[in-house]
């Protein structure tokens, strides 16, 4: 496949700001009715924040709407490239035309400019990224390394995003909506089971982990996993178990002839009166 350009930007298409009506005819905008414009099925962007729509809303509102959408004629209508929550907004707004550029581009194209456009906007969640880049690959046969040149990032990049669809949908879902960060996420995908994954997703969310506190806790997790048991004591181990489930951290009991010691880790001072807390309410 031959070096793709796009990745330069959105501004060889687009100019950034288009006020005045000479520097709209110089572009090439035309005013086009709302209802003759359809969304674009390539759009990757699949949530649109229902705050940012009505401040977006709020402005368009005030100041006009600046900058143009870009669209593609196709099929006897209009079909968005970019600018769709422009296009939200201004539907809002009841407004009957929308000033607008016309390219003639291909599938492809429209979704690259798609992802381009909220990438470089940082608009895009890391998983919306993900599932474009997948579909890039899945249906338009392109490599990590021509999404990276298409993109403007670095093939690493590309890779390390496209692995937060191997989560759960639990998890991806947590990722999209901010509760959990990739950097989080990169964490967590350190463990191999699912079920261990989901364990600390739920720590994470419910202590309030940084990223290199889930880092730590997935080290730990992983050298677990890495120990025989069969040779304690069954009592012994849902004991520890019980006491992880309270603690919500590692906990080891490790017994003696006259009798033993429980052993609770923690990974920071913030976690370590975290458990403090707990234990005391408990009293």
């Amino acid at each position: 496949m031959e070096k793709r350009v796009l990745g330069r930007g959105l501004s060889a298409l687009i100019p950034e700001k288009i006020q005045d009506t000479a520097d709209k005819q110089q572009a090439g905008v035309i005013n086009i009715p709302i209802d003759k414009i359809k969304a674009n099925k390539f759009q990757p962007r699949k949530d649109f924040d229902k705050d940012t729509l009505k401040d977006l809303t709020s402005s368009i509102k005030e100041k006009g709407l600046i900058q143009p959408v870009l669209v593609r004629y196709k099929d006897n209508e209009y079909e968005l490239i970019t600018g769709e929550r422009r296009f939200r907004a201004a539907k809002m707004l009841n407004f009957k035309e929308i000033p607008a550029i016309v390219k003639n581009v291909s599938d492809l194209d429209s979704l690259e400019l798609s992802i381009i456009e909220n990438v470089q906007r940082e608009d895009l969640n890391p998983i919306d990224q993900a599932k474009a880049y997948k579909q890039l690959i899945e249906e338009f046969n392109m490599t990590q390394e021509n999404i990276a040149e298409a993109i403007g990032k670095d093939r690493a990049t590309i890779a390390n995003i496209l692995r937060l669809l191997k989560l759960s949908e639990k998890i991806q879902e947590y990722v999209s909506r901010g509760t959990i960060s990739m950097g989080h996420a990169r964490a967590i995908l350190g463990l191999s089971s699912d079920r261990e994954q989901s364990r600390l997703c739920t720590k994470v969310i419910k202590n309030d982990l940084s990223v290199r506190d889930t880092e730590r806790y997935a080290k730990k997790m992983q050298s677990g996993t890495k120990k025989t048991i069969s040779d304690k004591d069954p009592n012994l181990i849902d004991a520890e178990e019980l006491l992880k489930e309270a603690l919500g951290t590692k906990v080891k009991i490790i017994k003696s002839k006259k009798g033993g010691k429980i052993e609770i880790e923690f990974y920071s001072d913030n976690d370590l009166e975290r458990v403090i807390t707990i234990l005391k309410s408990r009293r």
